[in-house]
């Protein structure tokens, strides 16, 4: 790779395995990674949770906000009494590839007036889309897909994060760009470092 990778992990919808999927491309492409807000989960962070699955010498970007109560930043920010603004963002400063992972989905809001989807376009960085096959993936799928198109924000990559049902697969793959590089993750029982280079050492179709 000539140029360095920066691309922001978003999701379907909350749950669906943005840090595995993080977890894993950190680890396939060595790079940092950075949580812009962390709401909740203070002691058990997806920052943490990806020092503990990645080689250990990658960079972990201190958050930009962390906030105690679990929930959408936006309920988090107003019970600490703050505002958070896209002013607040900028990219951390690094040479190597960088990893950037959302909260929930596009629509999550960060404050009363600015949602998930505003970030990725302050941050002016292509997505890497995670889904998972649960009862209404379609249509959370198909309407972020429609978003990201008339939002002009570039998807780098698609992931169907474990198995999926043929009909729902194929119902999904038939509106991604042609352009769009899919990625199927298997099913992961166990979560560990060694699954995750596993998984890693695997995935040759994201050489770019």
């Amino acid at each position: 790779m000539k140029a360095s990778n920066k691309l922001f992990v978003t999701g379907i919808g909350t749950g669906v395995g943005k840090t595995i999927c993080a977890a894993i491309l950190v680890e396939y492409l060595q790079a940092d990674y950075w949580k812009p807000i962390q709401s909740g989960d203070l002691e058990q962070s997806d920052s943490m949770q990806i020092q503990q699955l990645v080689n250990e010498h990658i960079r972990i970007h201190p958050e930009r906000y962390r906030l105690k109560l679990a929930a959408s930043p936006h309920k988090s920010a107003a019970q600490e009494q703050l505002t958070i603004q896209l002013a607040d963002f900028k990219l951390p400063e690094t040479d190597n590839h960088l990893i950037v992972e959302g909260a929930g989905g596009l629509f999550v809001p960060i404050s009363d007036t600015v949602y998930v989807r505003d970030l990725i376009q302050r941050l002016a960085l292509p997505v890497v889309l995670v889904a998972r096959d649960y009862l209404g993936c379609i249509n959370h799928t198909l309407l972020t897909l429609k978003v990201l198109k008339e939002d002009r924000i570039p998807i780098a990559y698609f992931v169907f994060n474990g198995l999926f049902d043929p009909d729902t697969k194929r119902a999904i793959t038939k509106f991604l760009d042609r352009n769009t590089c899919i990625l199927q993750l298997p099913d992961i029982a166990t979560l560990d470092r060694a699954t995750v280079q596993q998984i890693a050492k695997q995935i040759t179709s994201l050489t770019a």
